[in-house]
């Protein structure tokens, strides 16, 4: 009995730790440091549409979206429009956590144009959200809610040559957007790298 209380507890206070982004709902608040070291909230993006990236390099699936050119098109094609942040929440002792000066290269080989990238090594934003994988896409409207929580689109591998075969979730969320529709697609199952918490 004792050993389920401590269970129940220990899944209580998970749960409480890991909270989830709703669609329809606010988005949650944040302040988190760029790969430049200084200050970036969500507060001071008011009345834009913001599109949250969570990423990391390292992880073979991101390396999809990346290698195949789809996710630097979507951060360029949409920049104008919208405020695309890119947020990393791998913690220190990860194998695959990379110090920000090697991200600044690797953004920079690879053509990456997020409005900034965002550091979240303690994984605060991470858990606010939900964000279970790499990449895990969330949009947020103008108006500060969550209109899009999920995967970038509807082949859920890793290999580059399915980019072009899969209807891109974001995408079509960002065009209804656009054009003052409701997005279609609001919620999916993400895939990917799940998360390296601390």
């Amino acid at each position: 009995m004792t050993r389920l209380l401590a269970l129940a507890i220990a899944s209580a206070f998970s749960a409480a730790a890991f909270a989830n982004a709703s669609v329809g709902k606010p988005a949650p608040n944040f302040t988190v440091t760029d790969l430049d070291g200084k200050p970036a909230k969500l507060e001071d993006y008011k009345g834009k549409t913001v599109v949250l990236e969570w990423t990391n390099f390292g992880c073979p699936f991101v390396q999809k979206h990346y290698k195949s050119g789809n996710m630097q098109a979507l951060q360029k094609k949409y920049g104008a429009d919208v405020v695309w942040l890119a947020v990393n929440s791998t913690n220190k002792s990860a194998w695959d956590w990379t110090e920000p000066t090697k991200i600044s290269k690797q953004l920079k080989d690879f053509g990456a144009a997020p409005a900034r990238y965002l550091v979240d090594e303690p994984g605060k934003v991470g858990m606010a959200y939900g964000a279970k994988t790499t990449p895990h896409m969330f949009i947020i409207d103008g108006t500060g809610k969550v209109v899009y929580n999920g995967a970038i689109d509807s082949i859920r591998s890793s290999d580059v040559d399915d980019v072009k075969k899969a209807t891109n979730y974001v995408a079509v969320a960002l065009d209804e957007l656009k054009a003052g529709k409701a997005v279609s697609t609001a919620s999916t199952t993400p895939y990917g790298c799940t998360v390296k918490y601390r």
